[in-house]
């Protein structure tokens, strides 16, 4: 399996192959070979600011070469006008790198400044935010990155890490018994140490889910609020809670006072508008 590196820097092989093909032409035909100059990255609206040390990768890619000067660091709340970072060294390399930094980074600070919005909806409660598997192909390390910087939690990275025994699952094995009992049976034969969670949809399913046990947490899919403190009551402590489906920025405490432990939000990663920022030479 490969490692959160490998995949990062398969991204990186990728987006500058998608975006330099044979040549910045623009970039070679105006700037000489042997230009220095610097360039800063200057945040232009308010939000949570994630992937400087990504960015530090993408301009080490195009030139080892490239000096960085962190003034902020990832996680960090930010404002207009504030100087995230400057970076000195070859003209051509810092115009190269440019486009392909600033996609990745406004992608990820609009990630976390998302996910900081929808944690701050819980302040005072033990409920945390969850992402989802709903992200941008290639980009999930980034953005469950991204997520964690904003506050987050990271649910699982992918379908490698946790069994997540969805309707469908529970529907083609059968029903919720066989499903649970199957992927208990599977941890054990395979020699895997994975949560076993599973979705329930109904009061029924969760009785059903304590009568037979063997999961680490229960996912309550399209509970309002008030049908979610009544499951979480049955389920007593005995699991973890989670939530999830038909969950906005709006009712998101209700559900959190509702005493679930996790609420799962795909819009941390599915529907975010990137910060607004730029890399300018002075």
């Amino acid at each position: 399996m490969k490692t959160k590196e490998e995949l990062i820097d398969e991204l990186l092989d990728l987006a500058f192959a998608e975006d330099l093909g044979d040549g910045d032409h623009t970039t070679l035909s105006t700037i000489p070979a042997d230009a220095i100059g610097r360039s800063r990255l200057i945040i232009k609206e308010e939000g949570i600011v994630s992937g400087v040390e990504v960015a530090r990768k993408v301009l080490a890619k195009v030139d080892p070469s490239i000096k960085v000067d962190v003034m902020i660091e990832d996680g960090a709340a930010v404002k207009p006008g504030d100087i995230v970072f400057t970076a000195e060294g070859p003209v051509r390399s810092l115009l190269i790198a440019e486009r392909t930094m600033l996609n990745i980074m406004q992608r990820m600070s609009g990630v976390a400044t998302m996910t900081a919005k929808y944690q701050k909806q819980l302040e005072g409660l033990h409920t945390k935010v969850l992402d989802t598997r709903k992200t941008t192909p290639g980009m999930r390390m980034l953005e469950k990155e991204a997520v964690a910087c904003g506050g987050g939690t990271n649910h699982r990275i992918g379908l490698f890490d946790m069994i997540l025994i969805k309707d469908n699952h529970i529907d083609f094995a059968g029903g919720i018994e066989k499903a649970i009992q199957r992927a208990n049976d599977y941890c054990k034969e395979n020699g895997k140490d994975l949560k076993i969670e599973v979705e329930v949809r109904s009061l029924d399913d969760i009785r059903r889910v304590m009568e037979h046990g063997g999961v680490d947490r229960i996912m309550f899919d399209n509970f309002t609020p008030e049908l979610t403190k009544e499951a979480v009551n049955m389920v007593g402590g005995k699991y973890e809670t989670e939530s999830s489906g038909g969950i906005t920025i709006d009712n998101l405490r209700a559900y959190g006072e509702a005493g679930v432990d996790f609420i799962s939000v795909g819009a941390l990663t599915h529907s975010v508008k990137g910060l607004d920022m730029s890399f300018k030479a002075f």
